[in-house]
């Protein structure tokens, strides 16, 4: 089918099987370990359980579709594929820049694996991105930052990047390929976080690298193979599943969240509101040239901390937790973790509550 189907159509098509008569219209698991060999030693699609299974292939080849990319790898979680992707492409000598202001574990492994084996880490906020790209050989960048929600522009970041031969990945995590597509804006591999909205239901850990140069998705391949870092078969099979899904719960998710920014932004309780969607913020020009959705998260600023935990408290929908992407509402004061950030910093990730229900329940808790 042509290109111009909806993302819920998409969805629905990317995680059923294909349409033969006899066979399950959703795919089930398969759980497996080891194959039957051929005799004659030729090598069959599926040998062994840490080099290929077939419900990783349904999973990788759905999201392969939705990123634009010619293949997709699945990996144990969304760090299990962001650091396998940066040991092939991060090689000693080279330079690599890290997002200063994106998620905390990327630095950290930047700083702690790759700079001890002879990686030169430096690290821009993604206003400085395009300007640090330009004495690196690898960048990774994440648009928007979790969790300040800043956008980084991804076709002049990656004119940067060519004009240099630097590989560039991007993080599409917050975004999912639903709401941006990274490969068409230049960047050659994107990495990410399955676990979040793409999952959907905060039950499982997974993630992926998805691209279009076979040389480089061989590569990953290799060390995925070589690391063992692998998505078990029911997490890929749960992951499948929660695809068909996708396009109705992240419509949802971004209708609530353009819905609470605007609430926030008015109310005297609130220090300052982030959101791309809304046409002030500083990241709204460029992330409306590249985004086709604005995403679930929200930045809010509070009094302190204490305010953030009264918030919570308050709330009847609200769930204290540090991922996003699911089904409940969630909030999280990203100081705890140490992001450099306010004390009363707090990452709002929108489920798919009623938005006149979510509304209700945040102007009563912040009252």
């Amino acid at each position: 089918m042509d290109g111009r189907l909806g993302d819920s159509t998409r969805s629905v098509l990317a995680a059923g099987s294909a349409a033969e008569p006899g066979r399950p219209v959703t795919p089930p698991p398969v759980p497996a370990a080891a194959y039957h060999l051929s005799p004659d030693e030729s090598a069959p699609i599926d040998t062994y359980g840490r080099a290929s299974n077939p419900t990783w292939r349904q999973f990788e080849s759905a999201l392969a579709d939705l990123e634009g990319a010619t293949s997709a790898l699945s990996f144990a979680s969304g760090m299990a594929a962001i650091t396998a992707a940066l040991r092939v492409v991060a090689t000693p000598g080279s330079t690599l820049v890290v997002p200063a202001d994106g998620y905390y574990q990327v630095r950290r492994y930047a700083a702690e694996s790759l700079a001890p084996r002879g990686v030169t880490v430096r690290e821009a906020v993604a206003a400085d991105m395009c300007d640090a790209a330009r004495g690196a050989d690898v960048v990774i960048a994440e648009t928007p930052v979790n969790p300040t929600l800043d956008v980084v522009d991804l076709h002049h970041l990656a004119t940067v990047c060519r004009s240099r031969d630097a590989i560039l990945l991007v993080d599409n995590t917050a975004p999912t390929p639903l709401g941006q597509q990274p490969l068409s804006l230049g960047a050659d591999l994107v990495v990410a976080s399955a676990t979040k909205g793409l999952s959907g239901h905060s039950d499982l850990l997974a993630g992926y690298v998805a691209g279009s140069r076979p040389e480089l998705m061989a590569a990953v391949e290799r060390e995925r193979l070589l690391g063992g870092a692998v998505l078990g078969t029911f997490e890929a099979w749960l992951a499948l599943r929660s695809l068909g899904s996708a396009g109705l719960r992240i419509e949802r998710q971004c209708a609530n969240a353009m819905a609470v920014a605007l609430l926030l932004r008015r109310h005297p309780a609130v220090t300052a509101v982030r959101y791309p969607g809304l046409p002030e913020d500083p990241a709204h020009a460029v992330a409306a040239a590249q985004m086709k959705r604005f995403g679930g998260l929200v930045s809010v600023e509070l009094a302190d901390a204490d305010a953030v935990h009264a918030l919570a408290a308050r709330s009847a929908l609200l769930v204290a937790a540090t991922s996003f992407g699911g089904l409940h509402t969630s909030i999280d004061r990203r100081a705890r973790w140490g992001d450099p950030v306010g004390a009363g910093f707090a990452r709002l990730s929108m489920g798919i509550e009623d938005t006149d229900d979510l509304l209700a329940d945040l102007e009563q808790a912040l009252a």
